[in-house]
């Protein structure tokens, strides 16, 4: 996937392209790392590339869950969503987030109305008492913010640990020639 969305067809290609886009630049904080770099915590932050992925997937599933009316949307603990557990892989965690992405898109492909409600939970403090419902629409532009901003953290954690940012990452994902102003990503060589 290129660094800018396709030109959208209609409002539901457009949400859910987006949020691919967002998804894709969230992967690409992981590209080249090892499972033990995945994990590491290079900020004052408790946060890591691979538990950002890991987090980010447990929340898309929990607000499909809600679309779906299904209560069990919630992946266990909140905090154990932001870390990678002890036999964990940042592959595994990715594979679980590509799961995740293509249950999201079948599911709102499914859905005639992006207008359709989707109740609000009444047991989460932070959500509002005086909505009874979102969209699916919403649902989806709140998943564009999160999974962006969540995209964000994983940027700074992944530019702590090794130099690494966004652009130089995508030219080596992609395979983009060098130029003046950009040289594709290559992992640091090993020192003896």
């Amino acid at each position: 996937m290129p660094g800018l969305v396709h030109p959208v067809i209609d409002e539901r290609d457009g949400l859910l392209s987006y949020l691919a886009q967002q998804r894709y630049g969230l992967r690409l904080t992981a590209y080249g790392l090892t499972d033990e770099q995945a994990g590491e915590v290079p900020s004052a932050s408790v946060l890591s590339v691979g538990g950002l992925i890991k987090h980010v997937a447990a929340v898309e599933r929990y607000w499909i869950g809600l679309v779906l009316e299904r209560q069990d949307g919630s992946d266990g603990d909140y905090e154990s969503n932001f870390r990678l557990a002890p036999g964990e892989t940042l592959a595994g965690v990715l594979d679980r987030y590509d799961e995740v992405a293509r249950e999201t898109e079948a599911v709102i492909g499914g859905i005639d109305d992006l207008g359709r409600a989707v109740p609000v939970p009444r047991d989460v403090p932070w959500f509002p008492s005086d909505v009874e419902a979102w969209s699916v629409r919403w649902v989806l532009l709140h998943l564009i913010a999160e999974t962006s901003r969540h995209a964000g953290h994983a940027d700074v954690i992944r530019e702590s640990a090794d130099g690494a940012t966004a652009f130089p990452l995508l030219a080596a994902a992609e395979g983009w020639p060098s130029t003046p102003w950009l040289q594709p990503w290559e992992p640091a060589e090993a020192t003896s």
